[in-house]
């Protein structure tokens, strides 16, 4: 049994240590300063910033304010000196009435530590207040019968003051019939009684005039009078007597103005108007008079205004009745007020801490309020609630003060803002309750990175696209705010090939969108791997990465590219053999092709697009095999030509062709035979006739030769019968021909179409001329004139040369150029430039040659001229009746024959009175001559 005894004795002693200490806590943390009433503002009551333990910069930076509740703010704080100062005048009358002690409480806030300190002043009193009487003229009727010591009570003052400045005293001026007696109360109070001293006789003196002064005890002394006049009447036997001596009544606060709230009653067994009683009020504030009212006939006290527990709760009030003789008797009235829950709980803010960081930890303090009710007792206690989903919670902090503090971490990207309601309700029946609302903004923190809607992008991108073609774009989300949210795009670094890809492609920083800066090609790259980074602008900035791959599509811009049969680097084509015995389906070859582009663009197919025996050959569609549709023929030819077109399948198709040559012989020596005499044509369909031309042309050189080596032999006979020749001394007689114009000249005659040599008999040098050529394609026989010797001669000329001038070549007459529809060919359609120059075409330079061969025939007798009458040397059957002589340049206007005065010219142009264009320099020079 002890042990329990014990351990309930500890238990108790730690609990009491425990209040003691929390008690000690508080009164520790409670400061407390004392100040007169009545002092100006500004007056110091304390040094605050001591008190506290804070430094004066301190005030400021953690936001040491005064918060106080539902009243004007009588106090502030200097936050230069750090002191507690009157922040206007103090009334402590007014403030606590008559209270003992005045005391004016509020809180101390330092903000940012969320710490109030109690502050208590006790406001001191000081004598600024005079008894006051109800009445400054009072009158006083006593019996003449009336017994000496009978006591008559007189008014009170009433004085705000409290202690030592309260009423202290009363003197009555001095008289020979009355004097004054105090009587002193319970409650400390003083009453003056009047006292007959000696009997009074009415027919001595009808009436007295006393004077009463009350006097307090502050210093300097105050006081006020009141003027009482006694007046002596006839007898009057019995005075009124109340029923009770004191009359106490509860009334709740919320009844309504004119309530009965009691009925005071005195009786008195005189008759007549000696027992007729009246009732007033002897001892009454001036502010309870008004809030009662006293029926002088009845005694019935009721309510004149409505009553407010809040603003007093007890009434004590005095009654006097008195009857017709004057005789009066007094009581004392208590009201009680009752408190009725008649109020809402007040919630004022203290402190409001927003916005507030979304990173903010748990239990920090959001709002800092006060919620009280003016109410008492149950009316008056406040319970504060808010709702439950919130991330927040309540918490009392000092007496009637709350916290609101954080139980979780906020997210501003899922709640921006909140509303927070706070219900404040009290404990009365019924229940009153009251709401605020706190608005609180939850600052952004740059918590989050920008995030693309996919985890990787893919890009299709046809391959030659142009230079800065919009790729792609991409997009990031940031779910904060302001700066946290402007994303910023970029590509990381990388390298393809070597290259960077900053040079393949770039990114617009704002937009996202993707730009191509090459043109791709597929065969060079098909993909590309890059990785897209989004940053925002936060501090310190965020940034998450996306994969994208760019895929290049292949066009169809690669036409194939043959790989077998490979041509000959000569530029003929390849020849296959195909012996006769073989049988139909007999594999000669194969067309082997590729094509770099992919897909459908290629998927590739052979066909056969031309053939000199379009029955012979087949190819394979997909396969390329060229193989005999049939058996072979001593019939069919040995050389067989073929095109083969391989064409893709892409949009639009692009296709490559290779020329075959299939030689069909049963053995290699045959093939070696014939092949000596082949030639590639410029054409399948022109190889016979090649062949043809090529045999023409021989024999026309032949016999164009031998016409030229006989023209020579009479214009050198000629030339050694001239009389200029014999004029000159036979200085030249021994000269072989040859050496003046060999088969050499007849050549660059041939090739350059004309030569100018000018010959004097009178002269020792000889003067040769040989023009440029008129064109450009013409070329002059190296063998014949080389650019290191100045004249087309033999090595052992005797001509001298060291001193020849070179005479410039005059234009060329440009009569005799070809316009496009006169020149010679076939069908009347010619290739060549409007120049005039030699065709090109080895048909048609061939038969050129016939023609001037058959013009120099006609002139070899030196008298006919070259046009003739008709003028076609019957050429027009070939080229057309269109195509005359005159549309041949006339290579005799330039060609003197030395020995002869003869020249040959155009008598087409003679008749016609025209000079040959281009000739006029030179026939000048030859006039000269022939006048010598």
């Amino acid at each position: 049994m002890a042990a329990p005894t014990n351990r309930l004795h500890h238990r108790r002693l730690v609990l009491l240590c425990l209040f003691l200490g929390r008690l000690w806590e508080t009164r520790a943390s409670q400061i407390r300063y004392s100040v007169p009433e009545e002092t100006e503002e500004g007056y110091i009551v304390g040094n605050i910033s001591k008190d506290l333990g804070l430094e004066l910069r301190e005030l400021a930076e953690r936001g040491v304010r005064i918060v106080s509740r539902g009243r004007t703010q009588l106090f502030a704080l200097n936050p230069r000196s750090g002191s507690l100062v009157t922040a206007g005048r103090i009334d402590r009358e007014e403030l606590c009435a008559q209270s003992a002690r005045c005391l004016v409480n509020f809180k101390v806030l330092v903000e940012d530590r969320v710490q109030l300190h109690g502050i208590e002043i006790e406001v001191t009193d000081i004598n600024d207040n005079n008894p006051k009487f109800q009445v400054e003229n009072l009158e006083v009727k006593i019996n003449e019968i009336a017994l000496p010591g009978t006591r008559y009570p007189l008014p009170e003052a009433v004085d705000p003051d409290v202690g030592l400045n309260s009423l202290q005293s009363y003197q009555l001026s001095p008289n020979h019939h009355f004097s004054l007696d105090v009587q002193t109360g319970d409650d400390g109070t003083i009453s003056p009684e009047l006292v007959l001293e000696h009997a009074l006789d009415r027919e001595e003196e009808a009436a007295h005039r006393l004077v009463l002064v009350a006097s307090d005890g502050g210093e300097p002394r105050r006081s006020s009078t009141v003027h009482i006049r006694v007046t002596v009447l006839d007898t009057n036997d019995n005075a009124p007597v109340f029923a009770q001596p004191i009359y106490r009544v509860k009334v709740p606060e919320n009844v309504p103005p004119g309530t009965r709230l009691l009925t005071v009653s005195a009786s008195d067994p005189d008759e007549g108007t000696n027992g007729e009683v009246a009732y007033k009020f002897w001892k009454i504030s001036e502010k309870q008079s008004r809030l009662f009212q006293l029926n002088e006939n009845t005694g019935e006290i009721s309510t004149a205004k409505s009553l407010d527990y809040e603003e007093c709760a007890f009434y004590d009030m005095g009654i006097q009745a008195e009857d017709g003789g004057a005789l009066k008797d007094r009581t004392k009235v208590l009201i009680s007020v009752e408190d009725v829950n008649d109020n809402r709980p007040e919630v004022t803010i203290t402190s409001l801490f927003s916005p507030v960081r979304e990173d903010a930890p748990q239990g920090t303090v959001i709002v800092l309020f006060n919620a009280h009710d003016r109410d008492s007792g149950k009316n008056g206690q406040v319970v504060c609630s808010i709702k439950e989903t919130l991330p927040f919670k309540l918490e009392k902090s000092v007496e009637d003060y709350y916290r609101l503090l954080t139980v979780r971490n906020l997210d501003r990207e899922k709640t921006s803002e909140y509303n927070i309601t706070v219900t404040a309700t009290d404990r009365g029946t019924p229940s009153l309750s009251m709401e605020i609302h706190i608005p609180l903004h939850v600052v952004d923190v740059n918590d989050n990175p920008p995030s693309f809607s996919q985890t990787s992008y893919s890009v299709y991108l046809p391959e030659n696209n142009l230079r800065g073609t919009s790729i792609f774009s991409v997009t990031a989300h940031d779910p904060d705010s302001n700066e946290n949210a402007r994303v910023v795009y970029s590509l990381a670094e990388d390298t393809i090939q070597g290259t960077p890809l900053s040079s393949y492609v770039s990114i617009n920083s704002n937009t996202g969108v993707l730009y191509a800066l090459r043109s791709f090609d597929y065969e060079q790259f098909r993909d590309l791997q890059m990785q897209v980074r989004a940053s925002d602008s936060g501090d310190p900035p965020l940034s998450s990465n996306v994969s994208l791959s760019l895929f290049v599509l292949d066009q169809n811009d690669n036409m194939p590219e043959i790989l077998y049969p490979m041509l000959p680097t000569d530029g003929s084509t390849g020849v296959e053999l195909a012996p006769r015995s073989a049988e139909p389906g007999y594999l000669v070859t194969k067309v082997v092709a590729v094509d770099r582009d992919s897909g459908q663009n290629a998927w590739l197919s052979y066909r056969l697009l031309k053939a000199s025996d379009p029955g012979l050959f087949t190819v394979g569609l997909h396969t390329g095999e060229v193989r005999t549709a049939r058996a072979l023929l001593d019939r069919d030819a040995l050389k067989q030509s073929l095109v083969v077109a391989v064409q893709d399948h892409g949009q639009p198709p692009l296709s490559a062709t290779i020329s075959l040559t299939v030689a069909v012989a049963d053995s290699i020596p045959d093939v070696l035979a014939e092949l000596g005499s082949l030639e590639s044509p410029a054409s399948p369909d022109d190889s016979g006739l090649t062949l043809y031309l090529v045999v023409a042309v021989a024999a026309v050189s032949c016999v164009f030769l031998a016409f030229v080596i006989v023209l020579l032999a009479l214009r050198l006979r000629r030339w050694h019968t001239s009389h200029l020749l014999q004029a000159s001394g036979g200085g030249l007689a021994g000269v072989p021909t040859s050496h003046f114009v060999g088969v050499d000249g007849v050549r660059a005659f041939l090739q350059t179409y004309s030569h100018e040599v000018s010959l004097t008999a009178d002269s020792r040098r000889s003067h040769v001329i040989f023009p440029q050529p008129n064109y450009a394609d013409t070329l002059i026989s190296q063998e014949s004139c080389e650019k290191s010797e100045p004249l087309c001669t033999s090595d052992d000329s005797r001509f001298p040369i060291e001193d020849t001038p070179l005479v410039p070549q005059a234009p060329p007459n440009t009569d005799w150029r070809f316009s496009q529809a006169q020149r010679p060919g076939t069908s009347g359609s010619q290739n060549g430039d409007e120049t005039g120059t030699w065709p090109n075409n080895q048909f048609d330079t061939e038969m050129l040659q016939a023609m001037i061969l058959a013009s120099a025939s006609e002139a070899a007798d030196g008298s006919s001229t070259l046009g003739g009458s008709a003028g076609t040397m019957g050429l027009s059957a070939r080229y057309g009746p269109q195509f005359t002589l005159q549309h041949v340049p006339d290579y005799r206007q330039n060609v003197y024959i030395p020995g002869s005065n003869a020249t040959l010219t155009n008598a087409a142009g003679k008749r016609d009175g025209k000079a040959p264009a281009g000739g006029n320099g030179n026939k000048k020079k030859s006039g000269k001559k022939e006048k010598k």
